[in-house]
């Protein structure tokens, strides 16, 4: 996570997972918060892409310079060294009409045709800043746009026939182009369709359903017409830079505010970054220390409906709404109320929403500061004492470093007091929980590596060029020498992965969970105004990527990630989460590795552990109704497609209800606890933890396989180092 005053910090930064900067915007977002949106309609349509109308849009002269110092600075300093050419040219048209559609829902075929001609002219349009050809697909976008919403509109004035067998498919990633309006009005007969189903699910009559998407697709026209050339812009600049790599990006003048904001760690809301997908303004991650994490109510990719004001305001739909529109509706004054109204991630349009009531606070490095908790396991007739210590980031207060006070807050500094407080009350075993850890700070990483490994190097970076840095151990001294867990899911990312793959390649603990996200390369902050040959401001700044993080054993977090030694099941799925679904992300590769002193294989222990585990979560009740859930998760996931029969998707929710009803309830009396009489009776944070808790106990049995096995390993390291 980059320090905004600073222009280049490869040494100090990790950069984060993708788009897991603590931003409220994603980049994308203006534009496709107008044109993705629910709209469709007929009309004639121009014949060439160049033929004009009054709100034809056209690039600045300041875009083109911009456009022209991007692809300088990309060309000059990105890790790929690659030259902007033909190639790349049809990759940034194809990302670029993917941005625009990526639901092929908009375009017609006979459009993309018409597209080919500049497959290979975009290299030439961004180098030389004439960036004609990038307005005149979006002006025509703008045409197919305004054709849909009038469709959408025409449609509402007929009740559709709800007991009619069909299906929508609403995933159209790969689907082909549509060939004709009609096929393209089918579709969009639909989809109009379905919206309407979906609100008619939350029991609202027709005519109440109708109105709402009147209003919706009406504002959605209105806000088609407010998209600016600054808007458009962001997004081809990101539709060119996201060809090199994920997260090399363009910020806007005003986007990079926002980002300067986001980075200072202090700002009031609810504590959530938003992006636009399709229809709705989605969660891209949770901040810790937020009113949204706090709650435990508001998860990555649930989808926001509506949003209102208080606890008695009513909600106000904002599916169609332009995210930065979204997000000054969910900001306010700190300690107010604010009511969101949740489709849950995975959940099928028309499944039942939560309401949510947050109080809007101040995020804070405070707020963000890692905390511990004990759990108690017993093992025979002992009751071993687990600490559990939390870790949302790798923060440090950077400027009260550089200002010299000694005491200033650090992830490592904050892990050193709490774990020296779980010594006094006799902690057996320790977990480092880092599930949703999104990076942070490459030096708290290291730092954080040194407080459980006896010193020498925790990891290299390989910068633009091919120069290699290792980076050692800093701390002094080891915090904790004791059994160790390192807990990581889909979410732990970049300094996460540093610092997992140090632990795990030194043998010194047993990392547990998901295969993290795989995000091993560090971005350079460049503020274009610094840059710009004249005096007139409004530039922007763009991230680039200039290096790669390694193991100690030369492999690359990127891409792969670090493969946990023990699995677990959880919700995120490695398809849609993680580096390696990212289109343009950096290969996976490997490097010399450098000399260390392993502590020695756990290969033995591990084996011995994870027989353990198995056996204990067939038996767990927790666990059991844990993979009942993530069944019907993943059967919801994988849907492609929606009936659109009222009565049929009425039955198929109540099912899914029932179901889920049944595992809570079979887990209740497990526990002795009474049975539920509907869901809407759960109480989300009273929900158990069952992979922490499971964590807890593996690390309790680590400690009672590995007191004579660590001993060991202490006196095989202090011998000697040795080579991977």
């Amino acid at each position: 996570m980059y320090q905004p005053s600073r222009e280049t910090q490869p040494s100090n930064s990790t950069g984060s997972a993708p788009r897991r900067f603590t931003l409220l915007f994603s980049l994308p977002a203006l534009l496709i918060a107008c044109a993705l949106l629910a709209g469709t309609a007929q009309a004639p349509v121009a014949n060439a892409v160049a033929t004009a109308s009054t709100q034809d849009l056209t690039p600045t002269e300041r875009q083109r310079r911009v456009s022209k110092l991007v692809s300088n600075v990309i060309e000059r300093s990105h890790y790929r060294q690659s030259p902007i050419n033909d190639p790349v040219s049809a990759l940034v048209l194809d990302r670029y009409i993917e941005q625009l559609d990526g639901g092929r829902s908009y375009f017609l075929a006979s459009d993309i045709a018409e597209f080919e001609r500049y497959r290979y002219q975009l290299d030439d349009a961004v180098v030389s800043g004439k960036l004609e050809p990038v307005f005149a697909i979006f002006n025509r976008f703008q045409v197919r746009n305004r054709e849909r919403i009038n469709y959408a509109l025409e449609l509402l004035k007929t009740e559709p026939n709800f007991t009619v067998d069909e299906y929508f498919e609403f995933d159209r990633e790969k689907a082909p182009w549509a060939k004709s309006q009609v096929e393209l009005n089918e579709i969009w007969r639909q989809r109009v369709k379905n919206d309407a189903l979906s609100l008619m699910l939350t029991e609202k009559p027709w005519a109440e359903s109708r109105d709402v998407l009147q209003k919706r697709y009406e504002r959605v026209l209105k806000r088609t017409e407010q998209v600016t050339s600054d808007d458009i812009f962001e997004v081809f600049m990101n539709a060119f830079a996201h060809v090199f790599d994920p997260h090399s990006s363009y910020f806007s003048p005003r986007n990079s505010e926002e980002y300067r904001i986001q980075m200072s760690l202090s700002y009031e809301g609810i504590g959530a970054s938003l992006q636009l997908v399709d229809d709705y303004v989605t969660v891209l991650n949770v901040l810790p220390g937020g009113a949204a994490a706090a709650s435990g109510q508001i998860n990555v990719n649930d989808r926001i409906v509506a949003v209102g004001e208080g606890k008695s305001g009513k909600p106000t739909d904002v599916v169609g709404w332009r995210l930065d529109d979204v997000v000054q509706l969910i900001r306010g004054k700190i300690n107010t109320v604010v009511h969101l109204q949740i489709l849950p991630a995975g959940a099928t349009p028309g499944s039942p929403m939560k309401d949510i009531f947050l109080t809007r606070n101040k995020v804070t490095l405070e707020a963000q500061a890692s905390k511990k908790e004990i759990r108690k396991v017993k093992r025979d007739d002992r009751e071993l004492t687990v600490g559990v210590i939390n870790v949302p980031s790798f923060y440090q207060d950077f400027e009260a470093k550089s200002a010299g006070e000694k005491d200033y807050r650090s992830t490592t500094r904050d892990v050193r007091k709490l774990i020296e407080e779980l010594k006094t009350e006799h902690m057996d075993a320790l977990v480092m929980d880092l599930r949703g850890n999104g990076g942070g700070h490459l030096t708290e990483a290291t730092a954080l590596s040194g407080l459980f490994i006896p010193g020498g190097p925790i990891v290299q970076l390989r910068e633009t060029g091919g120069r290699v840095e290792v980076l050692d151990d800093p701390e002094p001294s080891i915090a904790w020498d004791g059994p160790m867990i390192v807990l990581v899911d889909r979410f732990s990312a970049s300094a996460s992965e540093i610092f997992a793959a140090a632990i795990q390649d030194y043998g010194r603990g047993v990392v547990v969970g998901q295969q993290t996200y795989g995000k091993g390369s560090v971005q350079n902050l460049y503020p274009l105004d610094r840059y710009a040959l004249g005096p007139e401001p409004g530039f922007g700044q763009l991230t680039v990527t200039i290096g790669k993080y390694y193991r100690v054993t030369g492999e690359s977090t990127q891409h792969r990630g670090v493969q946990p030694d023990i699995s677990m099941p959880t919700a995120i799925s490695p398809e849609e989460v993680g580096e390696s679904t990212r289109e343009s992300a950096l290969p996976w590769d490997r490097i010399r590795p450098v000399e260390f002193g392993r502590e020695g294989p756990l290969t033995q222990a591990i084996a011995t552990l994870e027989q353990s585990h198995q056996r204990r979560i067939a038996q767990d009740a927790d666990f059991v109704s844990l993979l009942g859930d993530l069944d019907s998760f993943e059967k919801v996931r994988t849907q492609k497609k929606v009936s659109l029969n009222l009565q049929k998707r009425i039955e198929e929710r109540e099912t899914l209800e029932k179901e889920r009803l049944a595992r809570e309830n079979t887990r209740r009396a497990a526990h002795g606890q009474a049975p539920l009489a509907k869901l809407s009776d759960l109480n989300s944070n009273e929900a158990p933890d069952p992979t922490l808790a499971e964590a807890a106990q593996i690390a309790a049995d680590m400690n009672g396989i590995g007191s004579l096995y660590l001993s060991k390993l202490k006196t095989e390291n202090s011998a000697s180092p040795a080579t991977p």
